[in-house]
């Protein structure tokens, strides 16, 4: 045990059940939750994005859940700056925060700083896309490298997204983006945090996905879609993103049944879990692997005298 970590993280695939751990830990080393899921901030979401249920947010204290309208476009660097600034206001009631979630680049800015690159207009870069497509990999990366040969050797020549996001920031802001990566500064040092990642074994985390999909349903998720296409969002918001959105909405249009709702659903869900495990694998590495089994053993492990 490290006993000079002072905010502990918790991250896993979707439904491995990182809240529940989170409560009971906070219950027993006095803590207080943040939310580090990107689909929980929005306040329209209760059910579909498996928000903390009304008890558990009464017994333990938690931050950043339902706190973004629907209609409101919300970062990683937005939900940075508000984690952040809990974090200090927990401490300062020497409490413990605990931060929890599946999102992998709200942990990463939080871990390793966020890159403060100059905000890039959009029709800028839509002219890099099409030029990108025009030109195809091949030759656009090749372009990219003239550019900045900084990028040699780290970003993969058939990587489009990457080609494209690195030429972007150096045709605008005349830097590398490895330039800017070199000057981003973490707000936390290292041994602050304790990382914990609930490794699951993908069968069960199947059987438990499908469990949670059915509970979903039977709870009000279907209701709370209709409200949200009643706001009439745009497609391009990433609200969108949810899980469940575009599956119930095709119920509710009468394109198909329930149960092929509840299929679709499953299977995106089970998808995402498997992205979340592929990250965690490349950029969770130096992370405590809990097993599911393991979770009371580290509750009766992590104890307020380490902080």
């Amino acid at each position: 045990m490290d006993t000079k970590s002072k905010i502990i993280l918790i991250s896993g695939p979707t439904a491995s059940g990182k809240s529940n751990f989170a409560v009971k830990l906070a219950k027993k080393i006095n803590g207080e939750i943040i939310n580090a899921d990107s689909m929980q901030v929005y306040k329209q979401f209760k059910i579909l994005t498996a928000r903390p249920s009304r008890k558990d947010q009464k017994d333990i204290k938690h931050h950043l859940y339902g706190v973004i309208d629907v209609k409101n476009n919300f970062s990683t660097g937005d939900w940075l700056k508000l984690a952040t600034k809990k974090i200090y206001e927990i401490k300062k009631r020497k409490k413990i925060p605990i931060l929890v979630g599946g999102t992998g680049l709200y942990f990463n800015s939080l871990v390793n700083g966020l890159v403060k690159i100059p905000n890039i207009p959009i029709k800028f870069r839509n002219k890099i896309r099409l030029m990108q497509k025009k030109n195809g990999q091949k030759k656009f990366y090749k372009k990219l490298l003239k550019i900045d040969p900084k990028v040699k050797d780290k970003i993969d020549s058939n990587d489009s997204q990457r080609s494209i996001r690195a030429y972007e920031i150096k045709s605008h802001s005349k830097k590398s983006m490895y330039d800017w990566l070199s000057q981003t500064k973490p707000s936390f040092i290292e041994n602050e945090f304790l990382k914990l990642y609930i490794n699951f074994d993908r069968k069960e985390l199947i059987e438990r996905i499908e469990k949670r999909t059915t509970k979903m349903i039977k709870s009000g998720a279907i209701k709370e879609v209709r409200k949200f296409r009643n706001l009439k969002i745009s497609n391009q918001s990433s609200v969108n993103k949810v899980i469940g959105i575009q599956e119930l909405s095709n119920f509710l249009q009468k394109k198909i049944k329930i149960e092929k709702a509840k299929e679709l659903i499953s299977i995106r869900t089970r998808q995402y879990a498997k992205r979340q495990a592929t990250w965690a694998r490349s950029k969770m590495i130096t992370w405590n692997k809990v097993e599911p089994k393991d979770i009371q053993l580290w509750i009766k492990k992590i104890n307020i005298s380490d902080f």
